[in-house]
């Protein structure tokens, strides 16, 4: 039997009457799988299974998705306010390719405790995650099952749903929300599961990444991911030497991709570590102009590549991870085309090389007269070279080789992050006289590519 969608209904002891409700409704419309602890008045048939599962709704979620055979997936909380009506609306964007999840807004009149809650938990959501989503909590959503099952939920309770949020949001899925109707009443939620989702989320800002610091170093890149204008701030930089065709090495999770894609003809992010290239994929999805290329730089095939004509390669925060710099920068000027330009930047004085820069792979930090070396002895003629970040060089000294940490803590960036606009404007009219990384752009030299 074939259906448009599934739809996981997560119970316990309290709510096993309103999930067999909600399969009885929903019967002949979707797959309906049923997961929790205890006994629905329903009984499994083609289109419909009932899971026996202790541990709580992460834990029932994750057994009932095992056995989900449809494109689109359904998560429907067993609660009376809501309606399977709204499940069409949900999948919308889905089938429109717009959205990888789509969250139902929940709307409620008056000043129910109950509401007040869902929203502040709602705020303390949006800050971790930097989600769009207005109702990340929501009771009711819809995804693409591809995407829901590459998400790895470890939460066995109510944690489930912030957690789901935290790690959607981290992998670079499309996050959206459809409106529902107003809601005749507010969904109860245990003062225990609330807790549980404050606590999931106070630790995934503060202590976990969203691959739970299984992939050392990652915890630094998503950090940095959520720094918004200092982002900005290099984009700009960057932007103002781009040409049209452009190879970025080292693309990692897409912070500075999507700061170049703007303008691009042809965006080629060359990322060695499949772990970032597939965040490459789900960020970029529906726009060929970027094309996530995964490969070493060592073993990129540069023939293939010098055959695109490319006029730019971007490098941010990338060439101080190779091991031989000199040979890189080689094979950069035999692509490029006469008048081709480099654009680099890299952490620079090795007097701040502490264990962040451990933790994430470098094997050097530069100096003008290191970083100019290696462009100017390899085929390039240095056109601008700068410091860059002044104001960041305190907190990475104290950060990586004081206290050695092994990444920036979240609450710190996200303070130095807003500020970060007040630093471009300064550094934009003063000529620094040191920084914690340079910004370099260099020209081929010679007629020979």
């Amino acid at each position: 039997m074939s259906f448009q969608h599934s739809v996981i209904i997560p119970f316990d002891s309290s709510t096993v009457d309103a999930a067999a409700h909600f399969a009885r409704e929903l019967a002949g419309r979707a797959e309906v799988v049923l997961a929790g602890d205890g006994q629905p008045d329903v009984a499994s048939r083609p289109g419909l299974q009932v899971l026996s599962v202790q541990g709580g709704k992460g834990a029932a979620i994750r057994a009932a998705l095992s056995h989900v055979t449809s494109a689109v997936t359904v998560l429907q909380d067993p609660d009376a306010a809501y309606s399977p009506d709204a499940h069409q609306a949900l999948m919308g964007p889905l089938k429109d390719d717009t959205a990888d999840a789509v969250f139902g807004r929940r709307g409620t009149a008056g000043l129910d405790p109950e509401a007040w809650a869902e929203r502040a938990l709602g705020h303390v959501t949006r800050f971790v995650t930097d989600v769009a989503v207005k109702d990340p909590l929501s009771g009711v959503r819809a995804f693409r099952t591809e995407a829901l099952r590459s998400v790895t939920l470890t939460s066995d309770d109510d944690a489930v749903d912030a957690e789901l949020v935290v790690k959607l949001a981290a992998q670079l899925f499309r996050l959206t929300e459809v409106t529902l109707p107003p809601l005749q009443a507010v969904p109860r939620r245990p003062r225990a599961a609330r807790l549980s989702q404050l606590r999931t989320l106070m630790r995934y800002a503060t202590v976990r990444d969203d691959a739970d610091n299984q992939h050392e170093g990652y915890t630094t890149l998503e950090r940095m991911d959520g720094a918004v204008h200092y982002n900005q701030w290099l984009g700009r930089r960057f932007r103002a030497h781009l040409g049209r065709r452009v190879l970025e090495i080292g693309a990692g999770i897409g912070t500075i991709t999507r700061e170049l894609e703007s303008g691009a003809e042809l965006l080629i992010a060359l990322e060695v570590d499949r772990f970032y290239v597939d965040r490459l994929k789900n960020l970029f999805r529906g726009r060929p102009h970027v094309r996530p290329y995964l490969s070493d730089v060592a073993l990129a095939d540069w023939e293939s590549l010098k055959g695109e004509q490319l006029d730019t390669i971007v490098l941010s925060n990338v060439l101080e991870h190779i091991p031989d710099d000199a040979s890189a920068v080689r094979r950069f000027r035999q692509i490029l085309a006469p008048g081709g330009r480099v654009l680099i930047l890299v952490p620079a004085l090795e007097q701040l090389f502490g264990s962040i820069d451990e933790a994430v792979g470098h094997h050097r930090r530069y100096t003008p007269a290191t970083l100019r070396a290696v462009l100017e002895e390899n085929g390039f003629e240095v056109e601008k070279l700068e410091w860059m970040n002044l104001v960041g060089m305190p907190g990475w000294f104290v950060n990586s080789r004081l206290l050695r940490r092994r990444s920036v803590p979240k609450l710190q960036l996200k303070l130095y992050d807003t500020l970060a606009p007040l630093f471009a404007r300064a550094e934009a009219h003063v000529k620094l006289p040191v920084g914690m990384s340079l910004f370099a752009v260099a020209r081929v030299t010679g007629s020979d590519a």
